[in-house]
């Protein structure tokens, strides 16, 4: 059984003590594919060390988070394209939008946005998005860019069934996390009737950590909570959850 997950910042300090033996825990589990997304240009080495010590189960993203949009958001938005001319990414991301901690930078954050989904094009990679408090915002934006070239992840999706529909419908994919497994998260009322075809696993590590582990630091190893989950939600073999949202993060990076 090999489970992928799709959304891990396995660089982030908050493993800096035990990066290696929460990687190998993950391993143990048959997690074996880990993406990983940008965040801003100071954390690009830590993830260029993660994939020279990890080549096989490491494939990076490059982009500009929106909460990391700020007055100097147009050299970021540089390094983020020259790293395209030069390096070998899976994924423009994790791009998108977020009012849930600063509306200061709305306008710069929606130009980074679609200046980023035009950069995905170009290169025919796919986005993955990032969304808080601002899924009018993002389905303006994807409504404007949809088209053949438009494609990917709908990182860490919390919206209502009728907002995941529209997704599926500018060719994302559902990121499916810790929030699956929340009593309050809503959206487990209703994944049972979105075609698994759509979806693909995630832990957002070192953030929203599954049941039982909610409220602790996550990790990739928790991705098998998770996998739990939509067996049960499905009602088909953990086994066949891994085999088909792995299949499914194959189509959408290509590797």
């Amino acid at each position: 059984m090999i489970l992928t997950d799709t959304h891990t910042h396995l660089y982030s300090e908050s493993f800096d003590e035990d990066r290696d033996q929460m990687i190998q825990r993950a391993l143990d589990l048959g997690i074996k594919r880990f993406f990983i997304p940008a965040i801003d240009s100071t954390y690009n080495q830590g993830m260029f060390d993660l994939k020279q010590r990890y080549p096989e189960y490491v494939h990076l993203m490059t982009g500009l988070h929106p909460t990391h949009v700020k007055e100097n958001y147009d050299q970021e938005l540089e390094v983020v394209k020259n790293l395209l001319k030069q390096g070998s990414f899976v994924a423009v991301g994790e791009i998108g939008i977020d009012l849930y901690w600063d509306k200061t930078f709305l306008k710069q954050q929606q130009f980074a946005f679609r200046e980023q989904i035009k950069l995905a094009k170009q290169y025919q990679l796919p986005i993955v998005i990032h969304c808080r408090d601002a899924f009018d915002e993002v389905f303006e934006i994807l409504e404007e860019e949809k088209g053949k070239d438009l494609f990917g992840i709908f990182h860490c999706f919390t919206g209502t069934f009728e907002q995941a529909k529209l997704a599926i419908s500018y060719q994302m994919k559902l990121g499916i996390g810790g929030v699956s497994t929340f009593k309050n998260g809503k959206i487990d009322q209703f994944l049972d009737q979105i075609e698994i075809s759509n979806i693909v696993l995630e832990t957002d590590s070192p953030y929203l950590a599954p049941v039982p582990y909610r409220g602790k630091r996550n990790e990739s190893a928790y991705l098998i909570e998770v996998a739990a989950r939509l067996a049960a939600l499905y009602q088909i073999p953990i086994e066949q959850v891994a085999q088909i949202t792995t299949d499914n993060s194959k189509q959408v990076f290509g590797v």
